[in-house]
């Protein structure tokens, strides 16, 4: 995996595979503009994005989920200092709600 941001990792997938933004925007039910902007890093990504846009793009769902919450937890923590101990707890802390 790289560090890919997810706006790029997704406009160079739609690329790829040539599925023009409309169809995509149709398939997640979002105008264009909002998807262009999502596309552009102007505009994040909703988590409820990621099931359909990795059926679109025929990828799998951990990829895609990998790829958008690491851009996420960088854009948003990167800077903190303590980040790799937070990330620790916080996997105990979900992995404790799991049981």
């Amino acid at each position: 995996m790289s560090s890919v941001t997810f706006s790029d990792y997704f406009r160079k997938r739609r690329e790829e595979i040539e599925l023009p933004l409309l169809k995509v925007a149709a398939y997640l039910d979002i105008d264009t503009s909002t998807l262009s902007k999502v596309e552009r890093g102007e505009r994040p990504a909703s988590p409820d994005y990621l099931k359909p846009l990795s059926e679109i793009f025929e990828l799998d769902l951990k990829e895609v989920q990998i790829t958008y919450f690491a851009d996420k937890i960088s854009k948003d923590f990167g800077g903190l200092e303590h980040l790799s101990e937070g990330l620790k707890e916080a996997e105990k802390q979900i992995k404790s709600k799991r049981r």
